[in-house]
């Protein structure tokens, strides 16, 4: 067997880290300018509930009293607007207040693209860990029950159970002391059918856990320290820091809590040496995320508190 090539193939992990911070910073950009804006339509809701009661074209009570604009000065008006060319304008821009999206960003979309990023990432990673004789061990894959077997899937689950509710305990500080936690990605990944649940549960979300446990645990901490003698508890850090940065969509409560979560991860992973442990943990953590708040709607698992309209 040849010598492993530690250089490149770190300089591929790195390269592919760069690449996925990116596309979860574009995608933040995209969700924020497709996707569904709750703000707003709970601030109508709020003008609404204070008493105004629309007229009939829509608008508010207190709009009726209002003088209209005469036949010549809307025709006036009219002809003072300048045409321009929609395709030198940017989707925001040629977007009116309140009007709907150019595009809409469905669920299947959505899921596609996730599982088609995470796959394709993971797939680098494995043939670039072929390619320079990486062997298994650094990245946490021994030939042992501990490592790949049983023991090391049923405490990746035990694992998985209590960091999820550690991770719904700082949720529910956060909210209390106001801080948002949005959730707007994860509702918008959220199935309507039972299909889409299964292609969510046994498939989306496997492959989401394998690519990010591959990189941000085996490949950022495991190969490097199996590699140079770095100490992975450093590398923790600096691989947990990354994780956080790239899930920027769940705001800035969400980056604290995911970094803090991707830390505990690193040390499981660090501890046990099994990266199937940490893998079958973080796939437990997101289904239960899913299942309680998305399929139950259950909105807060302290109280029971169940979303409205769910």
């Amino acid at each position: 067997m040849a010598d492993p090539g530690w250089t490149p193939f770190l300089a591929v992990v790195a390269v592919l880290t760069l690449a996925v911070l990116g596309l979860a910073r574009q995608s933040q950009s995209l969700i924020r300018e497709y996707g569904p804006d709750d703000e707003a339509g709970d601030a109508s809701e709020a003008d609404l509930s204070d008493g105004d009661e629309p007229d009939e074209s829509g608008g508010p009570a207190e709009l009726n009293d209002a003088v209209p604009e005469t036949n010549e000065a809307l025709d006036d008006r009219e002809s003072n607007v300048t045409p321009s060319d929609p395709g030198e304008r940017t989707p925001a821009e040629t977007r009116p207040t309140g009007a709907e999206p150019d595009i809409e960003l469905t669920t299947g979309m959505l899921l596609a693209n996730v599982a088609v990023t995470q796959g394709v990432v993971a797939a680098i990673m494995l043939v670039a860990a072929w390619y320079f004789s990486i062997p298994a061990d650094a990245f946490g894959v021994a030939d042992t029950a501990a490592s790949i077997g049983f023991p090391a899937v049923a405490l990746g689950a035990a694992f998985g159970v209590a960091l999820w509710l550690g991770n719904e305990l700082a949720t529910a500080i956060a909210d209390a002391v106001g801080a948002a936690y949005d959730e707007a990605v994860r509702r918008m990944l959220a199935p309507d059918s039972a299909g889409g649940w299964a292609v969510l549960l046994g498939a989306v979300l496997p492959i989401i856990a394998l690519s990010e446990e591959l990189l941000f645990r085996a490949a950022l901490i495991g190969v490097p320290a199996a590699g140079y003698g770095v100490s992975p508890w450093l590398l923790a850090v600096v691989a947990s820091v990354a994780f956080a940065l790239g899930h920027g969509a769940q705001g800035r409560v969400g980056v604290v809590v995911t970094g803090a979560l991707g830390f505990v991860l690193a040390a499981g992973y660090i501890v046990s040496g099994s990266l199937v442990l940490v893998i079958v943990a973080h796939y437990v953590i997101n289904a239960l995320e899913f299942l309680v708040h998305e399929g139950l709607g259950i909105d807060d698992v302290s109280f029971g508190r169940r979303i409205p309209g769910v």
